[in-house]
C-alpha cells in the first residue's frame, strides 16, 4: 500500500491533468493551426505560404476594416509562424498525435519559444520551492503517522485518564471520562501538548527547516557561524578564559557524540559543573 503522501500526490497529478487544456492548445489556443490557414496536415511549405498570403490579403487590418478581421488575423499570423518552421511544425504534429503527453508537449513548446529567455535564478528558485513542498509533505506525513501510532498505545491512553483525573480532583466517573476523552478532539490536543510526547524519527515540520528557507538564510547562517567561531577563538584560545556552562556542555556533548535529544535526557548531575 502506497504511503499517504504518494496517494495525495497521485490524486493531485490526476486532477491537474484533468484541469489542464490539451497540450496542442498552447500553439493556436482552441483552434487548429491547419484549419486557420485552410490547409491539410499533409500540406507542404509552399502550400502553407500561399495560403497565408491569400488570407493576409483578405483579413489584414490594412486591407479589411472589419473588427472581426483584427481578431482573426493575429491567429492566422501565429498559425503561419508555427507551421512555416519545420521544428515547431513537427512539435505541433506530435502534440496532435499524442495529446495525452501534456507535460512533455508543454515543456517542448516553452523550451522552443522561451528557453533562451529563461532566467537560471528563476529555475533554481522554482526547483527549491518544489523540493521544499515535497519535504514538508513528507515530514508532515511521517509526523502524523507517528502521532497516530503513539495515541493508540495503552500508555498514552492511561496518561490521558490520569491527567483528566488530576484535573477533576479524582472525582471523575471512569466510563464518562473515557467517553469524553475519546469524543473531544480539543481535549486530546491539549493533553498531547501537556504530555510533550517525544517521538523518535519524526519531528513536527517547521518552515525554518525547509530547504528553500535554509538556502535563503545561508548568508546569515554563515555570518553567524563565523562570528561564533571568532568569539570562541578569542575567548578560549587567546585570552585563555575558563569555559562557560553552555560551552562546557557543548564540548562534552561533542566528545560523547550524543544527539541533542539524548543530551537533554541526561540528568543534571551527569552534566559538567560550571
Amino acid at each position: 500500500m502506497a504511503p499517504p503522501a504518494m496517494r495525495w500526490f497521485a490524486v493531485a497529478a490526476l486532477i491537474l491533468c484533468l484541469l489542464l487544456p490539451p497540450s496542442f492548445a498552447i500553439y493556436c489556443d482552441e483552434d487548429d493551426c491547419y484549419d486557420l490557414l485552410g490547409v491539410s496536415q499533409s500540406a507542404n511549405a509552399s502550400e502553407i505560404k500561399k495560403a497565408y498570403y491569400k488570407l493576409s490579403l483578405k483579413y489584414h487590418p490594412d486591407k479589411n476594416p472589419d473588427p472581426e478581421s483584427r481578431k482573426l488575423f493575429p491567429k492566422i499570423a501565429n498559425a503561419y509562424e508555427i507551421l512555416k518552421d519545420e521544428a515547431t511544425r513537427e512539435q505541433y504534429d506530435y502534440a496532435i498525435a499524442h495529446p495525452e503527453e501534456v507535460f512533455y508537449n508543454t515543456a517542448r513548446y516553452y523550451h522552443a519559444y522561451y528557453g533562451h529567455k529563461t532566467d537560471a535564478r528563476a529555475v533554481i528558485l522554482g526547483l527549491l520551492l518544489v523540493l521544499s513542498a515535497f519535504q514538508y509533505l513528507n515530514q508532515w506525513t511521517r509526523y502524523t503517522q507517528a502521532v497516530d501510532m503513539v495515541k493508540k498505545t495503552p500508555a498514552y491512553k492511561n496518561k490521558l485518564r490520569a491527567l483528566e483525573l488530576e484535573r477533576s480532583g479524582g472525582t471523575m466517573n471512569k466510563k464518562k471520562g473515557h467517553k469524553q476523552i475519546d469524543k473531544s478532539g480539543k481535549m486530546d490536543e491539549d493533553f498531547s501538548k501537556e504530555l510533550e510526547l517525544q517521538i523518535n524519527g519524526a519531528e513536527k515540520p517547521s518552515m525554518w527547516g525547509l530547504l528553500a528557507v535554509r538556502v535563503l538564510l545561508l548568508p546569515y547562517t554563515l555570518g553567524k557561524l563565523l562570528l561564533w567561531s571568532g568569539c570562541w577563538f578569542w575567548r578560549y584560545k587567546v585570552k585563555r578564559a575558563p569555559y562557560a556552562w553552555e560551552d562546557a556542555c557543548y564540548l562534552t556533548r561533542r566528545c560523547l557524540r550524543a544527539t541533542l535529544d539524548a543530551w537533554r535526557n541526561i540528568g543534571e548531575v551527569s552534566k559538567p559543573n560550571p
